[in-house]
């Protein structure tokens, strides 16, 4: 397979050209770098390659192939994780000079589960600061003077540049589902603690899930698959059976699906009118299998999450502000004073909230498979602009632990904006099977 024909190609369709034989872990890992290499000067996606070690990993992949031995789902498939998550391989800087020495001798579970199951780890992708809003160097690479979206801007842009297959993301509020809708790509941000965050920066324990980019359904299905088990070292993760995501997500649904669009409190202020009007129009296709619902309380859900992550913000960052606030940018800082000043009672109150705020949606769930959202509130903002999106309509899902898919299925004078689905909490499968069905539906009907 020629090099251009190789960086086009999924996780899933890597996975089977080197398992058939159709293509090689180091000619696919060979192509990716040369793709890093063209693009990566204006993207700046990158945040640390090791081109040598990648191709070892390839070479060896390829050996133990040779040898007929049995392989991984994700053989020689090269994957990419966003700079907060622990690796041995690289160095883990945070997007913060305070992590500059920054060293650990174990990967995070996550990545320690996609090397078992056979990836190939191509490099560490940049994030914002701390995982937090202040904008990165990364651009988008559909528009270079626009935004790729925070925190897992580096990830975002990889996958949507073709530069590779599918990258490890992290969300606290929306920092998986808008840069995947700015990028133009899938996303998905699983129920909190499907898979584990040991060995990922915490900033806000209560909110942070590991997420992942990728360019179809059936690789969200298959990643999560290879990372998902419980783990008793992180206090959010949950014992249960295998999900087997990929099978679920890839089968036809019993019966047709059906979408309660839920504008969300944010609609009137956030939501851009060209984006509106895209909403109206897929509503209006989906016809009678959706519907416009009013979910009452929304507008505390927002305030919550808000509360939470601004205290959690404060108590887990405050000690670096303690060792140099002045290694902090002026939106950090200003932003952790701002949590420290959350009173007690509305941080107890927002936390206690939460299951409360997921129970008012249970009438829904009775009648709708899945909430049908934006996934941002418009296209990528330009760089001039110095924010990185409002992460407005995922905060509230991610609050509430429920499992959220971003989907590529609109356009906007010419730049990509997200469909977002979103699932009950543990019902991850069926998220994925009815966003697959949708964006077959569509492209059927179209």
């Amino acid at each position: 397979m020629k090099s251009e024909e190789l960086v086009q190609l999924t996780v899933s369709q890597a996975a089977a050209a080197i398992a058939d034989g159709r293509t090689t872990s180091e000619a696919l890992v060979t192509a990716f770098l040369a793709r890093i290499k063209a693009r990566d000067g204006e993207v700046g996606a990158w945040a640390s390659i090791d081109a040598d070690q990648a191709l070892d990993q390839a070479r060896r992949a390829d050996t133990v192939r040779g040898f007929g031995r049995g392989v991984g789902p994700l053989h020689g498939v090269p994957i990419a994780i966003k700079d907060i998550f622990d690796t041995v391989d690289y160095p883990t800087r945070m997007g913060c000079p305070l992590y500059e020495d920054y060293g650990r001798k174990q990967d995070a579970a996550c990545v320690d589960a996609l090397k078992s199951a056979g990836a190939i780890i191509l490099g560490k992708t940049v994030t914002t600061e701390l995982a937090l809003l202040t904008p990165a160097k990364t651009r988008n690479p559909l528009a270079l003077d626009r935004s790729p979206g925070g925190s897992s801007a580096g990830s975002a842009a990889a996958v949507g540049d073709l530069m590779v297959p599918a990258a490890l993301g992290s969300q606290t509020a929306g920092s998986v589902l808008r840069p995947a809708s700015y990028c133009g790509i899938y996303g998905f941000k699983p129920t909190l603690g499907l898979i584990s965050r040991r060995g990922v920066l915490m900033q806000s324990p209560t909110l942070d899930t590991v997420g992942m980019f990728a360019r179809s359904i059936d690789d969200l299905a298959l990643l999560t698959d290879c990372m998902s088990a419980h783990d008793p070292a992180d206090p959010v993760s949950y014992p249960r059976s295998q999900p087997h995501l990929s099978e679920i997500a890839g089968s036809e649904p019993p019966m047709t699906p059906t979408f309660a669009f839920v504008k969300t409190p944010a609609w009137d202020e956030y939501a851009d009118p060209a984006m509106r009007e895209a909403f109206q129009e897929l509503c209006d296709h989906l016809g009678r299998i959706c519907d416009e619902i009013t979910v009452p309380g929304l507008d505390h859900v927002l305030e919550w999450q808000r509360i939470v992550q601004l205290a959690e913000n404060a108590a887990y960052y405050g000690p670096l502000q303690d060792k140099d606030r002045s290694a902090l940018s002026d939106g950090l800082n200003a932003r952790l004073d701002e949590g420290a000043k959350v009173p007690v009672r509305d941080y107890i109150e927002a936390i206690a909230s939460r299951d409360k705020g997921y129970a008012g949606l249970g009438e829904l769930f009775e009648t709708y498979t899945v909430i049908l959202t934006p996934a941002a509130p418009g296209p990528a903002p330009k760089l001039e602009e110095g924010i990185t999106g409002s992460p407005i309509f995922n905060g509230l899902w991610t609050y509430l632990g429920m499992p959220a898919v971003s989907i590529p299925l609109m356009e906007i004078n010419g730049l990509p904006v997200g469909v977002q689905l979103v699932g009950q909490r543990q019902d991850d499968a069926r998220l994925l099977r009815t966003a697959r069905w949708l964006a077959q539906h569509l492209a059927e009907s179209t």
